[in-house]
């Protein structure tokens, strides 16, 4: 129920942000599609943010493959992904 609420109040604001800005809703496909796409870079915000606070370092690899791939839906190819999880080069046996 939680998420319904949630997923209303964003809906809510939305609403409130389309009528300062003149923008009929449905908005246009155009910036409809950039809001849309606006909102998956904004997610984005947070893991970079918690990993800064954290100390640990925001890398091209990381970004690539925990960032990318969410904005564009598109899985990292394998060795990228490891080397971002720090686990490249430790699948050999001891």
């Amino acid at each position: 129920m939680k998420f319904y609420l949630v997923s209303l109040a964003a809906g809510l604001l939305v609403g409130c942000i389309y009528a300062l800005l003149q923008v009929r809703s449905p908005a246009p496909p155009a910036i409809a599609l950039i809001g849309l796409f606006g909102m998956l870079v904004g997610e984005q915000a947070v893991p970079i943010a918690k990993r800064l606070l954290s100390g640990e370092p925001v890398t091209v690899s990381w970004f690539r493959a925990e960032c990318v791939t969410r904005i564009s839906g598109i899985q990292p190819p394998p060795a990228l992904q490891a080397q971002a999880d720090g686990t490249a080069g430790n699948d050999r046996a001891a």
